[in-house]
């Protein structure tokens, strides 16, 4: 199948370029003018069009003739800086212009893949989240330039699917981890609560800040097991790169992927009391168990029944082969 992928130098992209390849696939980017990281894909056999999302000729001329579309580019919050008009340029008139070119490639189009994120629901609620979120249950409140823009990209790709029959699945991202990054994560590290904490004022939370300061004062490393104020372990779904790749992989040219949306993430979520102790004796060092007052807790996970039942969506990293591998 000739696939285009935009973003392809991103972390995402460039695995998924690499995953396709190895499938045979006939693979297409559009990469920035001179992008330095276009240097992830050496190697593979991939025909690079320079050119900007923004620009609708550009666009057109990357989706010429392809089979299926990844449409991964974007301003993202890890990014950047990026303005509000950046945001709204590249995410939004971005994706506006592939879907014009998706309209005027009908003839060989028959999929349409659009990133989506998991910053469209508003998961740090007082209490946390009891049940695990579903795509069609859970409402859509996004907070930030980002999140909105790609609540308005799945809208226009809803749109552009009833109006123009452009064969769209949306794919809502779990907050991807890679390579080192969850070894250096840092809400499993002391400082980052210590930062939390340092203003609070009640009795309560100075508590809690004299105990963080003494852990790092004694290690500066040091893990911290997060528990809310009834001393329920945090809990957070996050995914590995290979595990967002996975999902594309499972869907490309299926039919029951077309007019969906679906997310994806780690085989299950985690918590802090089984994470943090199997992280401090791997990279040996201390941790401590602490209950965190006067904080909105994280506690969530995503239902993930609709990519396991309609894509055989089968994600393989939990947070401890996650953990492993970044220490290969």
């Amino acid at each position: 199948m000739k696939i285009l992928i935009t973003g392809i130098t991103g972390r995402i992209g460039a695995q998924l370029a690499r995953a396709l390849a190895a499938q045979g696939h006939d693979l297409r980017g559009l990469v920035w003018p001179q992008d330095p990281t276009v240097e992830r894909l050496a190697g593979l056999p991939i025909e690079l069009i320079e050119g900007s999302l923004t620009n609708a000729g550009d666009v057109h001329r990357a989706v010429a003739g392809v089979e299926a579309i990844c449409h991964l580019g974007a301003a993202f919050q890890a990014g950047g800086p990026f303005s509000n008009d950046d945001y709204m340029e590249i995410n939004v008139r971005g994706t506006f212009n592939m879907l014009e070119a998706a309209v005027a490639n009908e003839a060989t189009l028959r999929h349409f893949f659009f990133a989506s994120s998991d910053a469209l629901y508003s998961k740090y609620l007082p209490g946390g989240i009891p049940e695990p979120i579903r795509e069609a249950d859970f409402p859509l409140e996004p907070g930030g330039m980002y999140a909105l823009t790609k609540l308005l990209g799945e809208d226009l790709c809803r749109g552009y699917m009833r109006n123009h029959q452009v064969p769209v699945t949306i794919f809502r991202f779990a907050m991807t981890l890679g390579s080192t990054e969850i070894l250096k994560w840092p809400q499993f590290y002391v400082a980052h609560y210590a930062k939390a904490y340092v203003n609070k004022s009640s009795a309560a939370a100075q508590a809690v800040f004299a105990k963080l300061q003494e852990a790092t004062a004694k290690e500066p490393q040091t893990l911290v097991i997060a528990r809310d104020e009834n001393g329920r372990a945090y809990k957070k779904h996050i995914a590995h790169a290979d595990d967002i790749v996975a999902g594309f992989v499972a869907a490309i040219g299926k039919p029951q992927a077309v007019g969906g949306t679906f997310q994806l993430a780690a085989p299950a979520p985690f918590t802090w009391d089984v994470a943090v102790p199997y992280l401090a004796e791997k990279l040996g060092l201390p941790y401590i168990d602490l209950r965190l007052v006067d904080a909105t807790p994280t506690f969530y996970e995503f239902d993930l029944t609709a990519s396991r039942t309609a894509l055989g969506y089968a994600p393989q990293y939990d947070i401890h082969s996650m953990i492993d591998v970044a220490l290969v």
